[in-house]
C-alpha cells in the first residue's frame, strides 16, 4: 500500500526531495500529524491549556525514566502510560485546586522533567536520549505512519462525537453541567487523547517545540477567523502549510525539521496578528 502511495506522491510532486524514501515517509507523516495538531490546538487555545500541553511534552523524559527503572524495553509504551497518568492526575488536582492552575501545572511540569533528567543522566547516559529534545521526523518508519493513521482516525471519531460537549465546556463549565454533559469524563478523555498524541509525536517533533506546533496554528487561526467553522478550518490549513513548507525548507537547508516547521508557523502567526491589527484599524 505504501508503495502505491509513494508512486502517487512522485507523480503529484515532481520535485527532487520526494525521490528519497525517508522524505516520502516524512511527507506522509506531516499530512497526518499536522491536521491533528491543528484540530486539537483549537481546543487547547480556547480552554487556555497551553501550559497543560507543554507539561505533557516535558513529562516524556520521566516516562522514559520510569520505563528504564522498570526494565520496559519499549520506551514509547512507558512514555504514553506515564503521560496518561500524568494528565489524569493534573486534571484531578486542577478540580481540587488550592492555588492557580498555571502554578500547579508549572510545578508538575518542572518536577517531572527534572526527575526524568536526573534518572536518565546517571552515569552519563543522557546522550542516548538527547535527540528527543528536537526530534527527527526524517527517521519515521512505515509502521509508525500506520500507527499515526490509527490515532488520526480515533481523533476524528472523538472530535465528531464530543466536539459540542468540549465547546460547551470551554464556554462555561456550569452551562455544560446544566445541559447534562459529563464534564469530568469529557475533560479526562480529551486529556488522554492529547497525552497519546503528544507522546507518540514527541520522538519526531521534539520535546522543546511540540507545544509550539499545537499552539501556533490555532493562535493564528483565532486571529483570522470570524466563526468557529473558520477557526478550525484555518487552524488545520495553517498547520498543514507550516508542516509541508518547514519540511521542504529543512531538506534544502540541511537543518532540523521540527524547528523549521515552528519558524514557519511563527511567521504565519505574526502575519495573522498584523492582519488582525490592520483590519481593526
Amino acid at each position: 500500500m505504501l508503495t502505491e502511495i509513494y508512486h502517487i506522491l512522485e507523480i503529484l510532486l515532481p520535485f527532487s526531495f520526494i525521490k528519497y524514501d525517508f522524505m516520502k515517509n516524512s511527507f506522509l507523516a506531516i499530512l497526518i500529524i499536522t491536521p491533528l495538531f491543528g484540530i486539537l490546538g483549537t481546543m487547547i487555545v480556547s480552554n487556555k491549556m497551553a501550559f497543560f500541553s507543554d507539561a505533557l511534552g516535558h513529562s516524556a523524559f520521566t516516562g522514559i525514566a520510569v520505563g528504564v527503572l522498570l526494565g520496559i524495553s519499549n520506551t514509547d509504551l512507558s512514555m504514553i502510560g506515564f503521560a496518561i497518568l500524568f494528565a489524569l492526575v493534573l486534571n484531578l488536582i486542577k478540580r481540587h485546586q488550592t492555588v492557580s492552575t498555571d502554578t500547579i501545572i508549572s510545578v508538575f511540569s518542572s518536577m517531572s522533567m527534572a526527575v526524568g533528567l536526573v534518572i536518565l543522566s546517571k552515569n552519563g547516559q543522557f546522550s542516548n536520549y538527547s535527540s528527543l529534545l528536537v526530534g527527527d521526523i526524517l527517521s519515521i518508519t512505515g509502521k509508525e505512519i500506520f500507527l499515526l493513521l490509527i490515532i488520526f482516525c480515533v481523533t476524528i471519531i472523538f472530535w465528531t462525537c464530543c466536539f459540542n460537549a468540549l465547546h460547551a465546556q470551554s464556554v462555561s463549565e456550569s452551562l455544560a453541567r446544566s445541559r447534562g454533559i459529563p464534564v469530568v469524563l469529557i475533560e479526562n478523555a480529551f486529556a488522554v487523547l492529547l497525552a497519546v498524541l503528544v507522546m507518540f509525536s514527541v520522538r519526531w517533533v521534539g520535546i522543546l517545540i511540540i507545544n509550539a506546533l499545537l499552539i501556533l496554528p490555532a493562535a493564528s487561526a483565532r486571529n483570522l477567523a470570524s466563526n468557529m467553522r473558520e477557526y478550525h478550518r484555518f487552524s488545520v490549513v495553517i498547520s498543514l502549510f507550516s508542516g509541508i513548507v518547514g519540511l521542504v525548507v529543512s531538506f534544502y537547508n540541511s537543518t532540523a525539521t521540527g524547528p523549521a516547521i515552528v519558524l514557519v508557523a511563527a511567521a504565519v502567526f505574526f502575519l495573522s496578528l498584523g492582519a488582525k491589527v490592520v483590519y481593526r484599524l
